[in-house]
């Protein structure tokens, strides 16, 4: 198994089997208050990346949407859009362009996953 450089998010210009220690990272802030990322994986290429998001409780974003596919799952705490609360475990995902908004009232931890999905031809 090869390990990554310590500290830097993993890239798709590699082969074989990578390691990476998430603890070596530092949590960047976002633009919204409250919202700490750590990246994993990223693709400058095509924008995909796989990060974790530290959500502070009470913290809270307006409305908003990506350009890809996204995926999340909750590893700690609730959080939550304006359909529903998620807890440790659950999952959920949207599509490009889907406008929501995210908070979380105690606190949170999440995996997100940003994917270029192409649409299935006919």
């Amino acid at each position: 198994m090869i390990s990554s450089a310590r500290g830097v998010a993993l890239s798709p210009d590699v082969t074989g089997s990578h390691f990476l220690d998430a603890t070596t990272l530092q949590w960047q802030p976002t633009d919204t208050p409250g919202f700490d990322v750590v990246t994993l994986f990223e693709n400058p290429s095509n924008g995909e990346s796989t990060v974790l998001m530290r959500v502070d409780p009470g913290a809270s974003t307006g409305s908003h949407s990506h350009e890809l596919f996204e995926e999340i799952y909750v590893l700690d705490g609730d959080f939550s859009d304006e359909e529903r609360t998620y807890l440790r475990g659950q999952y959920c995902v949207r599509s490009p362009g889907t406008l929501h908004t995210a908070a979380s009232e105690n606190g949170c931890m999440v995996m997100l996953i940003y994917r270029n999905i192409a649409a299935a031809s006919p």
